[in-house]
């Protein structure tokens, strides 16, 4: 028996054949600071000043490729979360936590601007500008993609605002009531009923209630190692996980990346894995099961220093039953800021500032092998939706 097509379905058969399926949308954002520099270990303002840029890069090409660029306020003090995007893609934030200051060219202050990036632009716009707090650092946007919180590092606060589509409205701040706690960087759970965010000047980890438009500080605060940095929420919703900082003292103490379980009422500290010195930038890949961790490793010493080593490391860690496993590492740049995994973990991208370069990582689960470099000045903060 023969089965012929009707001609409806040939022509649609055909049409399908001719037209080209269309790539998932995979992007990464990278805030880069051209104002930030290092000098023999010693900070300082690059001379000459290169404008602070904001990078939209497509993952889907191999290797991946910056496709749009714009101008807008970074900075690489404060965690590299400094940056987040949309689910959707269309829009992205970007915090710029310090500025050159007015009357002192050699100097930066804390600066509180929050910009919003058209990324369906071409090329993409900076939409909108509003004001955090000083120090604005760390934001996040929710799960529902109706709020984003900053946290305000020279200020002690946390900015609301409500999203609808691309327009965010300032909706106020949570004070900690500790001016100098620090606060760095926010992560929600999958539900979008608590947030945490970490301290670094006084080492907690503090827990937000959010009902609907009502949020507020619940006075729960969890001791994580020392000086709570970076914070990622695994998708399950069951751990944070929390890069210490530590001292950053030039000792070479190893730090450490503590795991918070979020389910225990109340959420609590349940293990701390040793990493090296100074963990900076950390992401956890999209299903939760990889943890990327960029350590500083004393490349951002001095030459003279005995604990300097002309390399940072890149991590991975495998995350199961709330246990992190080591898994690998490479040597990358110095001092080197975010990470990110693209949406499959099968890449992992890192931004090393001394290089000016964001590395390109190929990771096969077991073993990862440098496979790109894009160049960019003083990348310093870098996302993917979550």
């Amino acid at each position: 028996m023969v089965y012929r097509v009707p001609q409806t379905c040939a022509l649609v058969l055909a049409l399908a054949l001719l037209t080209p399926v269309a790539a998932t949308a995979q992007i990464a954002v990278s805030a880069n600071d051209g104002k930030s520099a290092l000098n023999d270990g010693k900070s300082q303002v690059r001379d000459p000043l290169v404008p602070d840029s904001v990078f939209v890069i497509d993952l889907n090409q191999s290797p991946p490729k910056v496709i749009g660029e714009v101008a807008a306020p970074a900075s690489a003090v404060g965690p590299p979360t400094s940056v987040a995007v949309a689910k959707d893609e269309s829009f992205a934030l970007v915090t710029g936590a310090m500025k050159v200051d007015p009357a002192d060219p050699k100097k930066i202050v804390a600066d509180n601007r929050l910009s919003v990036i058209d990324l369906k632009a071409k090329p993409p716009v900076v939409s909108a500008t509003l004001e955090a707090g000083p120090g604005a650092a760390g934001v996040s946007i929710n799960p529902a993609g109706n709020l984003a919180l900053v946290a305000n590092r020279s200020e002690g606060t946390v900015s609301i605002f409500k999203i609808s589509g691309k327009t965010l409205t300032p909706a106020g701040k949570i004070d900690f009531g500790a001016p100098k706690s620090g606060p760095c960087a926010v992560a929600f759970t999958p539900d979008g009923k608590l947030a945490f965010v970490t301290r670094d000047g006084d080492n907690k980890v503090s827990v937000l209630k959010i009902d609907g438009d009502k949020i507020e500080y619940t006075k729960r605060d969890i001791a994580a190692g020392l000086r709570p940095y970076g914070i990622n929420m695994s998708p399950k919703g069951d751990v944070a996980v929390v890069a210490d900082l530590g001292l950053n003292n030039g000792n070479g103490d190893d730090d450490t990346v503590s795991i918070i379980d979020v389910k225990a009422n109340p959420p609590r500290t349940i293990d701390a894995v040793t990493v090296g010195p100074t963990p900076e930038g950390m992401t956890l890949s999209r299903d939760g099961q990889y943890l990327a961790l960029a350590v500083m490793n004393g490349s951002n010493k001095s030459k003279s220093a005995p604990i300097y080593n002309d390399h940072g490391i890149l991590k991975i860690y495998r995350l199961k039953d709330k246990k992190l496993s080591f898994v690998t590492q490479t040597n990358v740049g110095h001092w080197c800021q975010g990470v990110t995994f693209n949406k499959n973990a099968k890449k992992v991208l890192v931004q090393c500032m001394i290089e000016n370069e964001i590395m390109v990582f190929d990771f096969d689960g077991k073993k990862l092998k440098k496979s790109a470099s894009l160049k960019a000045n003083g990348p310093a903060g870098i996302r993917i939706a979550d």
